[in-house]
């Protein structure tokens, strides 16, 4: 793992045990979901695609013709199957922290939103998202939703049904 996202990493874990703490999720959990999260960040796409498929996740025409999206789906079954990992939130916090999903549990959440925030991250939107984090999990995690949706609107890329299915559902009242 490249110096860098090993650093991104463990921003990200120790941002989500900060949040969990602050929102009532096991925060080991969630330590541990932001830590893997990005296990297979460092494949390049047609590593993603097969690896992919070799663990029978099934993949769609927006994940085939954007790859990096299966970083999440192939490090959750990289964390079960190679670390053992066993409890089903923390594999689905890894799986969905990139797109997210409806019915997101608050620690998928947690995840989602310490990877946008974690310390390292600089962009514009980035100290807002972070203190929106500190006072409202859902408003937060919406508006970092609404961000990456208008970042890649604004740059013509793909995106995938899930994002605009979570965005929605927190938008409806639901996780």
């Amino acid at each position: 793992m490249p110096e860098a996202l090993f650093h991104h990493s463990v921003g990200v874990a120790e941002t989500a045990r900060s949040l969990a703490q602050r929102y009532g999720v096991d925060p080991e959990a969630a330590f541990t979901a932001g830590l893997l999260h990005d296990l297979a960040k460092n494949l390049p796409p047609e590593g993603l695609l097969k690896a992919a498929e070799a663990s029978g996740i099934v993949v769609d025409g927006i994940e085939r013709a954007n790859p990096s999206l299966l970083h999440g789906p192939v490090a959750a079954v990289w964390a079960e199957k190679e670390l053992g990992i066993t409890d089903r939130s923390i594999l689905d916090a890894i799986r969905y922290h990139t797109t997210g999903r409806a019915g997101m549990s608050r620690l998928e959440m947690v995840v989602y939103l310490a990877d946008l925030i974690e310390p390292g991250r600089r962009y514009p939107g980035v100290d807002r998202l972070r203190e929106l984090a500190g006072k409202d999990l859902v408003a937060a995690c919406r508006a970092g939703l609404d961000q990456t949706l208008r970042f890649c609107l604004d740059r013509g890329l793909l995106i995938h049904p899930r994002s605009f299915e979570a965005r929605n559902a927190l938008l409806l009242g639901g996780g």
